[in-house]
């Protein structure tokens, strides 16, 4: 065996296609999120006039599908290939992307924790940019809508949140039917109705405070979502402990007793920097091999 090999163990062909069948389902998952942005900016006619993506005062939820759906499919297709044809730069491109991903979410729950004030600010913030912004595109209406309603909240802290649109603030200029009004995804909803009504929240804000929580849900979204998180606490910390594990076993490079891989992930497991290498290792005596008969040839 030559030099460049580990002695003992060898990639096995177990892991070899787990890691290319995990990362291809990644692949075409986020394949399929990119597919679905760019068909849904194409409806909106973003892709004829692409100097409309900046002109939305709030946010467009399809970026969301464009910016999940391209790290998904940059990684699954680093990890893919790169496991399928025992390409060490992708390899190690897949490890050094995973880790700055890692990094990012690791400083993120750090500095939330730690400036919680200043995200409650900022979410508040956002949230009412997006109220602005809510007739201006029928993505950004149904993200409103639904949290509106799934949180039975109205506004970040307030149905008087609403004032703060064209059409639902209650100025005395405003020609709008729907004045001093709110969607009708603050309204309470009657178990009895099977059709939604759509201008329940007409003229709601117009009436005393003691009247309005007879029809509309006049928590914020912001306190909802808090009390949500409370609620929710064990299954939150598992989905982001779950992530991270799966995170920390790719980039986690155990120290072993010995040059091949680690001890402490058994035998068949392998540490990811050694997983690599010998990955390397092997390509270069095939590419070594193939000379040589050529050589003789």
């Amino acid at each position: 065996m030559s030099g460049n090999h580990y002695k003992g163990h060898e990639v096995s062909c177990c892991i070899k296609y787990f890691i290319f069948g995990f990362n291809i389902l990644f692949w075409l998952l986020g394949m399929a999120l990119v597919g679905i942005g760019l068909w849904a900016w194409s409806e909106k006619g973003v892709l004829s006039n692409i100097s409309s993506i900046t002109d939305l005062g709030g946010l467009d939820p399809v970026w969301l599908f464009m910016v999940v759906g391209g790290v998904m499919f940059i990684l699954g297709f680093a990890g893919c290939i790169g496991a399928l044809r025992e390409n060490t730069f992708l390899l190690k491109f897949f490890s050094v992307f995973l880790g700055i991903i890692f990094f990012l979410e690791l400083t993120t729950g750090v500095l939330a924790f730690v400036f919680k004030d200043w995200i409650k600010d900022q979410l508040n913030l956002f949230i009412n940019n997006n109220i602005r912004a809510y007739r201006d595109d029928i993505d950004l209406q149904n993200l409103i809508d639904f949290t509106q309603e799934y949180w039975e909240c109205c506004g970040a802290f307030g149905a008087d949140d609403w004032n703060l649109n064209i059409y639902f603030n209650c100025t005395d200029g405003n020609p709008s039917r729907e004045k001093c009004g709110v969607p009708f995804s603050c309204c309470t909803k009657d178990p009895a109705e099977d059709v939604i009504n759509t201008q329940c929240g007409y003229d709601v804000r117009a009436k005393p405070d003691s009247e309005q929580k007879d029809s509309i849900n006049v928590k914020g979204c912001v306190p909802q979502f808090e009390k949500w998180l409370q609620d929710n606490l064990t299954l939150v910390a598992g989905i982001f402990i779950g992530v991270a594990l799966l995170q920390v076993l790719w980039l986690s490079e155990p120290k072993g007793s010995g040059p091949g891989p680690s001890s402490n992930v058994g035998s068949s497991l392998l540490s990811s920097a050694d997983f690599w290498d010998l990955f390397g290792a092997e390509l270069s005596e095939r590419h070594r091999g193939r000379a040589g008969e050529l050589v003789r040839t």
